[in-house]
């Protein structure tokens, strides 16, 4: 939008801003506050929508007050500080990392070394290779155990005329 169009826009945001009893604010003020609102959390939305997603009525409030404190000079800090001590530092989606909002940060991380730990203990205390059982293979074990004392002794006790000397089956 150019020239005359974009004029009758700004004109009329300025308008009905100037309705509502919110301050006029310059566009780096604007941007400044957009920036600050999408930073908030709405207190009443389950889903942790930032205020300036959110269409509740509070978040429409905490919106025209992060306007007026932008208008009226104060630091984001500031503003950040005001509404954590209003509603308690739930309302910050970006929480400090400090004290308990730490905790918040380092617990993710904390949580996947415990894990890794726990993992590396688990594997270490595997056995390597599962240990061969001697099962017997009950209907062949008589079968079984003349061969292996062939195979120690290195003898054959195979019948001659057997199915494995050659002869007929």
């Amino acid at each position: 939008m150019t020239g005359r169009g974009a004029a009758q826009q700004t004109g009329a945001q300025q308008t009905g801003a100037q309705q509502t009893g919110a301050p006029t604010l310059t566009p780096a003020q604007e941007q400044r506050a957009v920036a600050i609102q999408k930073n908030l959390r709405c207190p009443l939305c389950d889903t942790g929508e930032s205020i300036a997603d959110s269409r509740s009525d509070i978040s429409v409030k905490m919106r025209e007050s992060v306007r007026e404190q932008v208008a009226a000079g104060r630091t984001d800090g500031d503003i950040y500080v005001f509404f954590a001590q209003r509603y308690g530092n739930f309302v910050l989606l970006d929480p400090p990392r400090t004290g308990k909002g730490l905790l918040l940060w380092g617990a993710p991380l904390l949580a996947l070394a415990l894990g890794g730990a726990v993992l590396w203990s688990f594997l270490r205390r595997a056995p390597r290779s599962a240990p061969v059982t001697g099962l017997p293979d009950e209907p062949f074990d008589p079968f079984l155990e003349q061969v292996r004392r062939d195979t120690r002794t290195g003898t054959d006790t195979r019948t001659p005329g057997g199915p494995t000397d050659g002869g007929p089956a």
